[in-house]
């Protein structure tokens, strides 16, 4: 079953980020269907976080999908090279969003091996957002799609993951963010080989 518009429109990004754990990203291009069920997610609180692109109410044409409804993909290119995949949540102007950080294959692998250039199935091959948004086909044009169509989606198929799964640590790559890089708002599901090896603070 597709998340409803409702799970993306509630103000707990960090609840949000926990409850997509366990949750599966699909994605359906030309034809091509590939699914994985998502292991490692990181929150970032909008404009009073230091770490978020909106931080400050900051609008750009980058960022000005995250201000849109949550239930949106939020894409952006990290160092000119990485299409990371984000979930916009909250309301209409209260950009928060979630970074989906690891994703473990179970539909369409023969599909992400191509796309990754991969002759075996491997954690590296979706361990890390800009891996995974590869293997799924993701990139910054499907930026401002709504999660409820059918290109992207994310689905609910009845997979628990217990808060004594969850591991909680700060993010990745947001040292500049000073005091708000030490939030524990990366989550992982505890033990699974496609969380990725980024090392927070």
């Amino acid at each position: 079953m597709k998340l409803p518009e409702s799970f993306y429109s509630r103000a707990d990004v960090v609840k949000i980020a926990k409850e997509l754990l366990g949750k599966v990203l699909v994605t359906e291009f030309g034809g091509m269907h590939t699914a994985g069920i998502i292991v490692e997610t990181e929150a970032y609180a909008g404009v009073t976080d230091k770490a978020s692109h909106a931080y400050g109410n900051r609008r750009t044409n980058r960022t000005e999908v995250m201000y849109m409804h949550g239930g949106a993909a939020y894409v952006y290119l990290c160092y000119g090279i990485h299409h990371l995949f984000n979930v916009v949540t909250n309301v209409q102007d209260e950009p928060h969003a979630v970074l989906v950080r690891g994703l473990e294959p179970i539909e369409g692998i023969d599909i992400m091996l191509a796309r990754r250039n991969k002759a075996k199935l491997q954690p590296s091959l979706t361990a890390g957002p800009g891996a995974l948004s590869m293997a799924m086909g993701i990139s910054t044009q499907h930026t401002g799609l709504l999660l409820n169509e059918d290109l992207i989606y994310i689905e609910d198929r009845g997979i628990k993951v217990s808060n004594r799964n969850i591991v909680a640590e700060t993010r990745v790559g947001v040292a500049y963010a000073m005091d708000d890089a030490l939030r524990p708002y990366r989550f992982s599901m505890k033990g699974n080989p496609y969380v990725s090896k980024g090392k927070g603070l």
